[in-house]
């Protein structure tokens, strides 16, 4: 299993923000951007995201910026992640294990030769799912429990 670049950002984007020593304090995508050397335009479209999920406040003007809108012990990650991932198909065939889920209906390609038999989707499926229950088991609170180290890489 692999997530996406996406949910990353979002993930180190909320860790950033967990460690800030004000929780008052707003931070910019700048801020952000430059602290992991990431691109500060797809940075934007995550931010904008997270904020729309309620997971961070952004404040618009010319001193606005960003802050965690919840304490990170309320912050699931497993919520984070599901939220983020546009599928879990780690393989091609697990979309089609999942065809009758309309919004893959438009990503079915060939079929494989073994898969009306094939055991090994449901392998995947079960995998799949015991990920984001592990993620489910942890807030952002968990892997922040170092901020003062974390704070001190990041605003290197």
């Amino acid at each position: 299993m692999r997530l996406t670049n996406y949910s990353d950002f979002a993930l180190r984007t909320l860790i950033y923000l967990a460690v800030m020593p004000s929780r008052t304090e707003l931070a910019t995508i700048n801020d952000v951007a430059e602290s992991y050397q990431i691109s500060k335009s797809h940075l934007t479209k995550i931010i904008h995201q997270l904020a729309q999920l309620g997971f961070i406040d952004s404040v618009q003007g010319k001193n606005g910026g960003i802050r965690l809108a919840k304490p990170p012990e309320q912050i699931n990650l497993g919520d984070v992640v599901r939220h983020t991932e546009k599928d879990f198909a780690i393989v091609p065939c697990f979309e089609l294990y999942r065809r009758d889920q309309p919004e893959n209906q438009s990503r079915i390609g060939a079929p494989c030769a073994i898969q009306p038999v094939c055991q090994l989707q449901h392998v995947f499926a079960e995998a799949t799912q015991a990920f984001i229950d592990v993620m489910s088991t942890y807030t952002l609170a968990d892997i922040v429990q170092n901020p003062d180290a974390l704070w001190a890489l990041l605003k290197l």
